[in-house]
């Protein structure tokens, strides 16, 4: 008996890739809740009290994850703008635009979560460090990327002058994550890296299972946004009417 071949590449079109991600959001939602729960769990339960910062460590379950995200998704975002610019692929563009919201709500949530944690710490809400300062550039970039979009009425034009918005920002990502190692800030440094952690082992399973939920959910809201965009975006096509029921 033979087996047609799969090739992911036909999901390529916003047709293909409409029913797939509807099947997909339901169950990154339920991984996202699943990772949530587990992760709050151990960070605000079960962990140890920091020996220095006491019970107001906790926030770095939420604040780290969401530093985490804001990076990644900017890179992700980066990336399918850039491949639509390059390539015309309009599922590219799409996944682009429904990144950005995500990534935008990341970066002011680890703005916030780290003011609540600098100011026990640093005696000030907010202060001018290299790393609080590329990250605020980093939201500043998303939603300068979401309101460029916004101004102009032509899709393509709107995603061409996004994709070099979004490419030219990239360089703002490494100098969030060697902020604190290039320059002398506030900033803690990272206790997590590939080789070794300085944290306790519970501590670190709280942190990367809230950073799994963030992921999980960050697929999820992602998928929906893009599906809601490829029906707008398509709507004289002839799936969309079909899909719509028209």
């Amino acid at each position: 008996m033979s087996h047609r071949p799969f090739h992911w590449y036909r999901y390529a079109s916003p047709q293909a890739f409409y029913p797939l991600a509807g099947r997909m959001i339901p169950w990154f939602w339920a991984l996202a809740a699943i990772f949530g729960v587990a992760g709050l769990s151990v960070g605000f339960l079960i962990a140890p009290g920091d020996a220095q910062q006491g019970e107001g460590y906790r926030i770095i379950f939420l604040h780290v994850p969401a530093s985490w995200m804001s990076m990644f998704l900017y890179l992700v975002m980066a990336f399918w703008a850039g491949l639509g610019l390059a390539f015309r692929f309009r599922l590219s563009s799409m996944m682009a635009s429904a990144l950005a919201p995500t990534g935008a709500m990341f970066a002011f949530l680890s703005l916030w979560t780290g003011a609540l944690w600098g100011k026990p710490m640093w005696g000030a809400w907010w202060v001018w460090d290299a790393r609080l300062t590329s990250e605020l550039i980093l939201l500043f970039l998303y939603l300068g990327f979401i309101a460029l979009q916004a101004a102009i009425d032509d899709p393509r034009r709107a995603d061409q002058a996004g994709a070099i918005l979004a490419l030219v920002g990239v360089v703002n990502i490494p100098i969030i994550y060697f902020s604190v190692k290039w320059w002398n800030t506030l900033h803690q440094g990272s206790s997590l890296n590939l080789a070794r952690s300085s944290m306790a082992t519970t501590m670190l399973y709280g942190m990367l299972l809230c950073a799994l939920a963030c992921w999980m959910y960050a697929i999820a809201i992602s998928l929906m946004r893009a599906r809601r965009i490829m029906l707008e975006r398509e709507k004289d096509t002839l799936w969309v009417r079909k899909e719509l029921g028209f």
